[in-house]
């Protein structure tokens, strides 16, 4: 499941992070994980539903047995499998239940990222979706006690997707091409 760190995936998934959720501060908390070098990236080798939902359960388990001053967080990045967007939307049911049945429901979370992710009543080709656009179909699996802290200290944090979206409008067309070559 996990593989070396050097792969084109995870160097894509990184280049990513950095470039478009870091550098357009589409989450204002990325920054400090990334340069503590909490963020375990960790590529799919999932072909199936329930390969992934194992791989799923194995990341949840991982977190859940290493203290946050070592790991913050993970992306579980699945270059082989959900590549139609509605295929993942749907398993996103599964995941949850997943979180659910192991308990893990209000401990962690799923932030979702997808290179055709598009919000419900938008079009294919709206800016905002752009948020949450990726090289790769992403399950980020984030602690609950870590988002709590951090809102806590953060001003106006229901102004975020705002903001993001205002990010995103404002990218010239060289600008997009040059964050989201894969698109």
């Amino acid at each position: 499941m996990e593989k070396n760190q050097q792969s084109p995936v995870i160097l894509a998934t990184q280049q990513w992070l950095s470039d478009v959720v870091i550098g357009l501060n589409l989450c204002p908390f990325a920054r400090k994980p990334q340069r503590a070098n909490l963020i375990r990236f960790t590529e799919s080798s999932a072909s199936s539903e329930k390969e992934l939902l194992a791989e799923l359960l194995a990341e949840l388990e991982y977190l859940d047995a290493t203290h946050a001053e070592q790991l913050e967080t993970t992306l579980l990045i699945i270059p082989n499998f959900l590549q139609d967007f509605v295929d993942y939307n749907q398993f996103l049911d599964l995941a949850d239940w997943l979180l659910e049945r192991h308990e893990y429901d209000g401990v962690y979370q799923l932030a979702t990222f997808h290179p055709h992710y598009q919000f419900a009543g938008t079009r294919a080709e709206d800016a905002e979706n752009l948020t949450n656009r990726a090289p790769y179909p992403i399950l980020h699996l984030i602690r609950e006690d870590s988002i709590e802290r951090v809102l806590e200290n953060y001003p106006d944090p229901e102004a975020i997707p705002d903001n993001n979206i205002k990010a995103v409008r404002n990218l010239t067309v060289e600008q997009r091409r040059k964050l989201f070559p894969y698109l």
